[in-house]
This record gives C-alpha cells, structure tokens and sequence, in this order.
C-alpha cells in the first residue's frame, strides 16, 4: 500500500499564479465504480428489480467498462472481497489493468453494528469493529490500493437525550488511531454523511470530518505515522460524496476546498441529489450540473490528482449505461471548465466591483449551444 502524499493540495497561489496553473493543469478525469451497485439491492419499500449477481459477473461487467474510462474499481470487506475470493480480484487486474483502489471496512450492515462500529458503547463489539479495520488496512496493503475508506454509516443515535455525544465521537476517532497505527503507513478516507441510515451520523459533515481527521493523527504513535505527520502529511482525509454533501445543505465547491486546503481530499464520490432528501444516488448531471461544474472547477484550482469514484444505485437503467452516462456528464462538465477564459474568471472574482454580473453571464454562454443567439457578453476590466 503506498503512501500517497496529498500535501500539494495545499499549496496558495497569487492571482497571476492561478492563472497560469489554470491554463496549464487541465483536470485528469481518472474514473472508479464501486462494485456494490453492480445488481442493485432491493429497498425497504420494494423488492429488488433485477436478480443479483455473483462476484464474477461483476467483475465481467467492469472489463467491459474499460473502454469508456474506468480504471479501478471498489469494494467492501468482507462481504464483497475477502480471502476466499480474492484471487479473483487480482486475476481480474492482471487482466484487465483495471486496479482496485480501496478496499472499504463494512461497519454498517452486520446485525452486530447494531449499536455502532467504531463507537459502539459495548467493548467486545466495538473491538471487533477495530480488528475489522485493520484487517481491511493490511488487505489493502495487499493490494497496493491508496486508501480505505471508511463509512460510519451505523454509527449515531436517533434520540440525543442523555446521549454523550462528545464521548461517542472520542470512541470513533480512538478506534481509528488504533487502527492505523496498528498498519502504520496506510491510510483512511473518511466520508461524511449527515443521516440515513442512522438519525443522527458521527460525522455528518466536511467541517466534522476535518475535525475528526484531526483528533484521530493527534493520537498517532508509531514512529512511521509520525515521520509522515513531520513531513506535513496527511494519514486519514475525506471522501465527499456529491449526495451527502447536499443532503446535508453543503455547497460541493466549498466543502472541497475545505479538504483541500487541510490536503485531505483524498477521494471523491459523484452523483446527483436534490438538497436534503433521503440518498437518492441518481447518475451524475442529473441534478445541478451546474454544482458539478462549480466543484470540478474547485479541484481544478487545487491541482486535485486522484479518482473521480462513481457511487449511483441504478435501480431503473442497465449499470453499463448509468456508468458511462456518468462518466460523460463528468467530461462534459470538465470540457465546459477547460474552454473558459480563466483569466477572466478569476479576475472577475478578483475584482468584482469592476464586472458585476461578468461572470454570470460568461457561464451562461458557456452552457449555451448557440452563444452568438444571445446578447454579446458585457465588456471586461481587467
């Protein structure tokens, strides 16, 4: 497993300067799926519309992905790779090129994260929830991924009366630390979620996930840990998803640049979500693609170098079309980006007292089929 360093992300430019990175760094639109909605599950008000699928037939639906863009795939421990069928999934690689990126602890679904994984209040389950996570730490280390991503999906309350929220939180963020410092050197993408499955998540949003990044590599101890820690370098960041983020009433643009700043945006999920709602992980571009631009945009600004990690629940579309319908939203977002004048973007944010509106109407145009239909663009001030 090699250490990824992510310190660039922080990096300040002078208005000149960004400029010029603008122009010279386009966006590296490097696609991953999670093999999870491969045969998407039933819900609690439906039951599921297609057969499920094994584990090979999954693995044959991503090989026929390659072609369109994806390069690597994701998967949950243990239910989806484990020792049994791991050899497949390197099999798979061997043949394809197709990489597995992360390897994801399941703290959610078993009947015994009943009450919590890493914050669960009883001992002996709450130590399983950390074996579980180490053993996910040393299996990605197997495969030489970049990060485990772990999702404290069952870990909350519903009721906060009496609730000791703060002790909550300190178990999650001391059962980390224990885990990586028991697989020094790998490291965590934590993803936020404000709800759903639980009431109330530990960490519902960015600003809670910078938080706890913090507390947990304030607990570091192994001598690798801490080298990388001297070195400005991050052991655990975020994984935003685009749905989370607005369920929970964030602006994507400025939820990324929060990890960016800190350098912990170490990965990146994408689809579409009305604000608030339940998780609807509908295909990229659907809803708000204009968000998706602003966040792009974002990346861009910060020369973000990772994944563009693709996590929908195509309930009513075949998943190769879903995916590659996303995978072309995302392009086509980044090519509207990438034909902007950034000069006149960033000195219109720069100066806006000088071009009120300029940039309002430099976007409409840019979404436009036919901008010479529409009144010519107000003049510029530089």
């Amino acid at each position: 497993m090699p250490f990824i360093a992510h310190a660039y992300q922080k990096t300040q430019r002078s208005v000149d300067e960004l400029i010029q990175h603008m122009r010279s760094t386009p966006l590296d639109l490097k696609f991953s799926a999670g093999v999870w909605f491969f045969f998407p599950a039933g819900l609690r008000f439906h039951e599921r519309y297609t057969p499920p699928g094994s584990i090979e037939a999954i693995l044959e639906k991503a090989a026929r992905l390659k072609e369109y863009g994806l390069r690597a795939i994701e998967a949950h421990y243990p239910n989806e790779i484990n020792d049994d069928n791991k050899q497949l999934y390197k099999d798979f690689s061997a043949q394809t090129g197709i990489r597995l990126l992360t390897i994801i602890p399941n703290l959610f679904y078993d009947a015994q994260w009943e009450w919590g994984s890493l914050s669960n209040p009883l001992p002996e389950i709450r130590q399983r929830a950390i074996d579980r996570v180490e053993q996910a730490l040393r299996l990605n280390r197997e495969f030489d991924t970049d990060f485990a991503v772990v999702w404290p999906g069952g870990d909350g309350y519903e009721n906060s009366f009496g609730m000791d929220v703060a002790a909550l939180r300190r178990r999650f963020a001391d059962g980390l630390a224990e885990a990586l410092d028991a697989v020094p050197g790998a490291q965590i993408a934590l993803e936020p979620k404000p709800y759903e499955p639980r009431g109330h998540i530990v960490v519902p949003t960015t600003s809670d996930g910078v938080l706890c990044c913090r507390n947990v590599e304030a607990q570091l101890k192994h001598a690798t840990n801490q080298q990388h820690l001297a070195d400005g370098e991050a052991l655990i960041g975020l994984n935003p998803e685009m749905g989370h983020l607005l369920m929970a009433f964030e602006d994507p643009a400025y939820s990324l640049s929060l990890a960016l700043e800190e350098g912990r945006l170490f990965h990146t999920h994408w689809n579409s979500q009305p604000l608030g709602n339940y998780d609807q992980d509908l295909d990229v571009g659907v809803i708000g693609p204009e968000l998706t631009e602003a966040a792009l945009y974002t990346m861009k600004l910060h020369g973000y170098r990772g994944y563009y990690g693709i996590d929908i629940f195509p309930e009513r579309l075949p998943v190769e079309r879903a995916l590659i319908n996303s995978f072309d939203a995302l392009r086509a977002a980044a090519d509207r980006i990438e034909h902007l004048d950034h000069e006149q973007v960033l000195l219109a944010q720069a100066r806006p007292d000088r071009n009120r509106g300029y940039l309002e109407a430099l976007l409409i145009r840019a979404r436009a089929r036919d901008p010479q239909a529409l009144s010519p663009l107000p003049e510029f001030e530089r």
